[in-house]
């Protein structure tokens, strides 16, 4: 159940219904330096008109919630920094390529790249607020209250200061969700099904972050015993999350519009996606060459690996139009040796290695 201030949140979401045309996102607070809570004065809406990227819904929630405004920057960021971690190799490595659309026009269109984008973000949202209550740094919301698992031995205790991924997560389905919620489609539309798409992947993501959530727990008791244990809920390294949706976007499905307004599959011979799938309802555009139109970057320039067979390889990456060979100079620690008590020593080794980079 949400609490009373989440509650009210909704209440005035439901009041936009206004499509909204703006091409940047809430992504931007990213990539745009946000004050501390402490430096926020209650109710000045200044602050909030000011933060770009944020819908009319969001802009609302930002005025009764504007302490959180902070963690879902981190949020945003570390959604960023996993996206190219992940597409590290690929030919969409998902770049950023301002400060106010944050991944420029790629995102409008409906691709897996996009499904992932939407999905992986939302789960930053989840997983940064649930740790900012975790840490006190919220008023509304402390540690998480998660019932004991019923299957925790009986004489561990449950309580410790666990991550509150239920506030957490339904945070971030209030406003990482308003964006879409407040448009008003027509029913069957193309628009109506990125907005669904959108919804679907926004939940993929924070489904993601709620299922690796897992019981951790600390030992206690003399010289190391651990004749007691205490064991609280803690959410799973982000870098999971990243490798979960990873997986979602290769088995991602692809999605058509009915005229009941509903998404259903494109090949009927596929089961159903679940809520913890990821969808799509545009093929992805050609990565290959840059197109101003599509948004894409193209891969001239970017570094390949000449031995590989895989989409980090020249051949693939490069596109066929053949790549590059320099030589570069790398600088490692090397010689690495202990000296007691307690540092280590290294050298500095320098190599000339080739790297390759496509035409």
């Amino acid at each position: 159940m949400a609490g009373p201030g989440l509650a009210l949140a909704a209440a005035l979401l439901c009041s936009c219904t206004a499509p909204v045309a703006d091409a940047s996102s809430w992504w931007s607070l990213a990539m745009n330096p946000i004050q501390r809570p402490e430096m926020y004065i209650i109710g000045a809406q200044p602050v909030c008109s000011q933060l770009p990227g944020l819908s009319p819904g969001q802009r609302k929630l930002c005025q009764l919630y504007q302490e959180h405004m902070v963690f879902i920057g981190e949020g945003a960021r570390s959604a960023i920094k996993e996206c190219q971690y992940q597409f590290r190799q690929r030919r969409w490595n998902c770049s950023t390529v301002d400060n106010t659309s944050v991944f420029g026009r790629v995102m409008k269109i409906g691709s897996r790249e996009t499904a992932f984008t939407y999905a992986v973000s939302a789960a930053g949202v989840v997983n940064a607020i649930s740790r900012a209550c975790r840490e006190g740094e919220l008023s509304s919301c402390g540690c998480s209250r998660t019932a004991r698992p019923k299957d925790l031995p009986r004489d561990w205790l449950w309580g410790g200061c666990g991550d509150n991924v239920e506030y957490g997560y339904r945070f971030a389905k209030e406003f990482v969700d308003a964006k879409e919620r407040e448009k008003n489609y027509v029913r069957g539309s193309e628009e109506q099904a990125r907005m669904l798409m959108n919804l679907q992947n926004n939940e993929a993501g924070r489904r993601a972050v709620y299922k690796l959530a897992d019981v951790a727990c600390k030992c206690h008791g003399v010289s190391g015993s651990c004749s007691l244990k205490t064991c609280w809920l803690q959410l799973a390294d982000f870098r999971k999350v990243g490798d979960l949706l990873k997986e979602k976007y290769d088995s991602a499905a692809a999605m058509k519009i009915s005229r009941k307004g509903k998404l259903e599959l494109v090949n009927n011979r596929f089961n159903m996606p679940t809520q913890e799938d990821l969808v799509y309802v545009d093929p992805s555009p050609d990565y290959c060459l840059r197109n101003e139109t599509t948004g894409s970057l193209g891969t001239q320039g970017r570094l390949c690996n000449k031995t590989s067979e895989g989409m980090d390889g020249c051949e693939l990456m490069c596109c066929g139009r053949g790549y590059d060979q320099f030589k570069s100079v790398q600088v490692e620690r090397c010689h690495c040796k202990f000296h007691w008590c307690c540092y280590v020593k290294c050298k500095k080794c320098t190599e000339i290695v080739d790297q390759y980079v496509c035409k």
